[in-house]
């Protein structure tokens, strides 16, 4: 590694990627960033810069754009795939045949596939065969990454040289990566925080207080781990950058598209409204409707992606994602101390316990 700088491949011409790409690059590792559109790849390779998605960012004149896929992974010890969810599997399809079994495979996407409800490390592992995937998440806002503030993420696999390999071409001084090795649970916290961003941009919109923000994020967050232990994560997981802080940054700041779907639904503007203002994709449109349908059918309880799946999908008014929530059952806080069936079988003992004394007394 000191004599031989690792080859580092970016799918994706999107601003994460962009700023991944230049970050591997300033570390001084060798760099190819592949995109569909030729005259951004032009742009880049000239001007060292994405006027598309980071117009004001410079990124390292060591990155190496282009459109030809076998040329961009050949060779690359690791592959960052940073596409949309809806092309993640044709783009990592495209790039198969010029893939070896030795390659370290890593998504930065925060999404789910809609057949199957496949996460996108699933994705590359049905398509590839690889035993080096990891997933890369966390509160990582592009513009800022871009900017260089001070930003940490979580590089999750089961392969310890997937870590350290990932650690090694992205830490910096204003980018920290820490290890984990619950690839789901860091996963689905970044792909489930989109939905609760939609509903945090919301409440801004409808001028709600800070004890309702606060509200809305902590049972968001309640809601977030109870489904991921369903699927087999670890809640406390959910305790870390990519549950919680990816949760908080998301579901505070105007920089995130989630966020800004939501403000604008807020406003009063329709779904179809709200996302072609923003002009990029908002994972959390699509996750909702996923997370919802998933929820459903494995007899996971979550009201608030119940209550923004009828807003987004129902027409229901966004003004009533507040009641839908106070509406409720009245359960227990953390339910990893008191299970939320353990209080509503209290209510139900407290309820007969009351009907025996009423009976009783005739």
């Amino acid at each position: 590694m000191a004599n031989i700088p690792m080859r580092v491949a970016v799918l994706g011409g999107g601003s994460f990627g962009t700023a991944l790409a230049s970050m591997a690059a300033d570390n001084g590792f060798e760099v190819r960033q592949w995109m569909r559109d030729g005259a951004l790849a032009k742009q880049i390779n000239r001007e060292h810069r994405n006027g598309r998605y980071l117009p004001d960012y410079a990124i390292n004149p060591a990155v190496t754009a282009s459109t030809d896929i076998a040329e961009v992974v050949s060779g690359a010890e690791l592959v960052l795939v940073s596409i949309p969810s809806k092309a993640f599997r044709q783009v990592v399809r495209q790039a198969r045949p010029f893939l070896d079994s030795g390659q370290i495979l890593v998504s930065t996407t925060k999404g789910i596939e809609q057949d199957g409800f496949r996460l996108m490390s699933q994705v590359l592992e049905e398509e590839t065969g690889s035993i080096r995937v990891g997933v890369l998440s966390g509160p990582n806002l592009a513009s800022e990454v871009a900017d260089k503030q001070l930003t940490a993420t979580v590089i999750a696999s089961a392969d310890s040289l997937t870590r350290t390999r990932v650690q090694q071409a992205l830490s910096c001084s204003y980018f920290r990566v820490y290890a984990s090795n619950d690839r789901y649970g860091v996963e689905l916290g970044g792909a489930l925080k989109n939905i609760y961003a939609i509903a945090a941009g919301m409440a801004a919109a409808l001028g709600t207080g800070e004890n309702t923000r606060s509200m809305l994020m902590t049972r968001a967050l309640a809601e977030m781990s109870r489904f991921a232990v369903a699927q087999g994560a670890n809640p406390m997981t959910f305790l870390g950058l990519a549950g919680v802080g990816d949760l908080i940054v998301t579901c505070s700041s105007n920089l995130s598209r989630n966020y800004r779907v939501g403000f604008s639904l807020g406003q009063g503007k329709t779904l179809d409204e709200a996302v072609e203002a923003l002009g990029q994709v908002a994972e959390g449109v699509n996750t909702v409707r996923l997370v919802r349908d998933k929820a459903h059918q494995d007899g996971v309880y979550m009201p608030l992606a119940e209550g923004l799946f009828q807003v987004l999908f129902g027409g229901v008014p966004a003004q009533e994602m507040a009641r839908l929530l106070m509406q409720g059952d009245h359960s227990s806080d953390v339910e990893f101390v008191l299970s939320r069936e353990d209080v509503l079988q209290s209510h139900r003992d407290t309820r007969g316990a009351g009907e025996d004394e009423i009976h009783g007394s005739d």
